[in-house]
């Protein structure tokens, strides 16, 4: 092994996906007969040390994809593997900090008041950030100079992109071996953000980490990404380390991306264009959300339950107010 402390020379393999196959259940727990997966047939293996960009458009299932990685969704064990363990199955991945995952806004479920409510009470930064036990002073201390954290700021006063920041210190307080970013520095100002990119490429180069980043902001990843793997409608469409990608396209990064979506976006609309000339009109599919091109005959049909979630005042079907009225007026009659 070389004894220079920010490189690695031995790799391991940290993720290991095979064939994976995921479709969201509906309300019995089970996916509904005859529904279209929305990941379908993904493969990716990577190894310590590499730093992965996800890319794709909207609604391709990149967020997904780092649920299932995260252990958020279960799925057969020996289909994704990290650090050799089963992602959803082996619950001390998360809670050892190993794995880590940062995706979305800060936000948590209230029951009976509402969900993704955003966290927004009147705490401070610092009693927050200190109060997360077991952490390194050391690197706590690194991670608020790099965030240029204020301890004196109040959550229900601060900005989107202070809450993030702190949100995201409080993430990577704990040294992890895998780490899930999903469009985690969208709030972030160019100086953070750059600053947060520099030491998360000094984490894979030093500890020998592995990084996997969903983003669709490319502004100074030029010379970040070890690898790149795109994803268009749950499959995945490429994956390479990124010296090859600059081998075959002079382009900057966000115009091959770019180049790939446009590609992807040409042919969707082509498709759309030659079933409804063929008389099947596209449809949406209710059960997973996603827009689906086929004979509407051949739709699964939405699983109804009785429009309200468990533990919530939310409601779960549209126009319930009246459904449920009127059922009343027929009790009461």
């Amino acid at each position: 092994m070389d004894n220079n402390p920010t490189t690695t020379t031995t790799t391991t393999t940290m993720i290991e996906i095979k064939n994976l196959r995921f479709t969201y259940p509906g309300i019995d727990g089970h996916p509904p007969p005859g529904s279209t997966p929305l990941i379908d047939n993904f493969s990716l293996s990577l190894q310590s040390g590499e730093r992965c960009l996800l890319v794709g458009s909207n609604g391709a299932g990149k967020t997904t994809i780092l649920k299932i990685l995260g252990g958020k969704h279960m799925v057969e064990p020996n289909m994704v593997r990290v650090l050799g363990r089963s992602a959803f199955h082996d619950t001390a991945l998360t809670s050892s900090g190993d794995l880590c995952y940062l995706g979305g806004e800060w936000r948590r479920d209230v029951a009976f008041a509402g969900f993704d409510v955003p966290i927004q009470m009147d705490v401070g930064a610092e009693k927050m950030i200190y109060g997360v036990s077991g952490v390194d002073p050391q690197r706590r201390d690194e991670l608020i100079k790099v965030l240029d954290i204020d301890l004196s700021w109040r959550m229900h006063k601060a900005s989107d992109g202070q809450r993030r920041r702190v949100q995201i210190c409080m993430g990577l307080l704990k040294p992890y071996k895998v780490l899930l970013l999903d469009e985690i520095t969208v709030d972030l100002d160019v100086l953070a953000r750059a600053d947060l990119l520099t030491f998360l490429k000094k984490e894979c180069q030093e500890r020998g980490a592995t990084i996997i980043y969903a983003t669709h902001i490319f502004d100074g990843l030029e010379n970040w990404p070890s690898h790149m793997v795109y994803v268009a409608h749950g499959k995945l469409q490429l994956a390479m380390p990124m010296d090859k990608i600059k081998e075959t396209s002079n382009l900057s990064l966000m115009r091959t991306v770019e180049s790939w979506l446009r590609k992807e976006r040409d042919e969707d609309r082509k498709r759309r264009k030659e079933r409804k000339a063929s008389g099947l009109p596209e449809f949406e599919d209710k059960v997973d959300g996603r827009r689906v091109i086929g004979d509407p005959a051949r739709s699964v049909p939405p699983v109804l339950n009785n429009g309200w979630a468990a533990g919530r005042l939310h409601s779960t079907i549209k126009g319930e107010e009246n459904f449920i009225l009127s059922s009343n007026r027929v009790l009461r009659q």
